[in-house]
């Protein structure tokens, strides 16, 4: 069996966020989580975005009504860790790292987790958070943001239809 192909079995399940420009930026974007096999892979692809690194994070609320993207709330930290990076085991469930723009002004990034499922669930759901592409890198040590700077996209996470 291919990776990421699931089990006869097994359902399937997806969520989707359409990013939008905040902070007056033109930035827009879609990402995808499709959970199988106990795993949920994110793809995120990025457009009309200003070159180079931007953190990328999953928030508490599912909130992009304002132009700041602040009513997104904070980094989504279920289990009260520090900011860090994913892969290292010390973070929040929100850290999803860096997505490097190119000069054309896009971006991809694609990742792999089972600390995230496409539920509702209080521990592990993404369901009703956002995603929020943050002005710069994250340096994944400054608390408890990793100076990430203003938020130029955000999308709320839902089922998809």
């Amino acid at each position: 069996m291919s990776p990421g192909a699931s089990r006869p079995n097994e359902q399937r399940r997806v969520a989707i966020a359409t990013i939008a420009g905040k902070s007056g930026t033109k930035t827009s974007g879609r990402a995808t989580f499709t959970e199988a096999n106990g795993k949920v892979t994110m793809l995120l692809e990025v457009e009309n975005a200003s070159p180079g690194a931007h953190a990328v994070h999953l928030h508490e609320k599912g909130d992009c009504s304002d132009d700041s993207a602040k009513a997104a709330g904070d980094h989504w930290n279920p289990t009260t860790m520090q900011h860090g990076k994913m892969d290292n085991g010390m973070s929040h469930s929100g850290d999803i790292g860096n997505i490097t723009i190119g000069s054309d002004g896009k971006g991809r990034i694609e990742m792999t987790t089972d600390l995230w499922s496409v539920s509702s669930d209080a521990k592990k759901g993404i369901i009703g958070h956002s995603i929020i592409v943050h002005l710069k890198a994250d340096d994944f040590v400054s608390q408890p943001s990793g100076n990430a700077g203003g938020r130029i996209g955000c999308g709320v996470i839902t089922y998809e239809p």
